[in-house]
């Protein structure tokens, strides 16, 4: 489908509206400088696209491969992740929901996450945190 190609876009230009000269970030997933972080799980990449020097917020965009299981944990800052590619499946007390391309998710501080990439292909989401996104692990 078309906008499976333009989403992508759109959330770069949602993240640089109100940004100004050479502040802008834009950024395409086709052409973005992907890396694997020491640590990372295989077949993991990212890309950082901002970081907040005041609230130590961060924006990135993720990739993990099929079948990844990301172990239960919680954040201390508000979470938001939109899915760009793959089907991420996200299980809470609420029982389990699955997110397409195109899928919006927001994750408060302190509330549990189990995530995986339940798709046949690799996830691919954008991923930004209203603070330090310090990690703990949960139950």
């Amino acid at each position: 489908m078309k906008w499976k190609r333009i989403l992508p876009a759109m959330v770069c230009a949602a993240m640089a509206a109100g940004q100004t000269g050479s502040n802008a970030i834009l950024t395409n997933l086709e052409t973005a400088k992907w890396s694997h972080d020491k640590g990372d799980p295989p077949g993991s990449e990212s890309v950082m696209l901002r970081m907040d020097p005041q609230t130590h917020g961060m924006e990135l965009l993720v990739r993990f491969p099929a079948g990844h299981v990301i172990a239960p944990h919680y954040h201390e800052s508000n979470e938001r992740i939109i899915v760009l590619e793959g089907r991420l499946t996200f299980q809470g007390e609420s029982g389990e929901t699955s997110l397409d391309a195109g899928g919006y998710a927001f994750l408060p501080a302190r509330e549990a996450q189990r995530l995986s990439c339940s798709s046949k292909t690799r996830c691919t989401f954008y991923l930004a945190w209203d603070g330090a996104p310090k990690s703990f692990p949960a139950k």
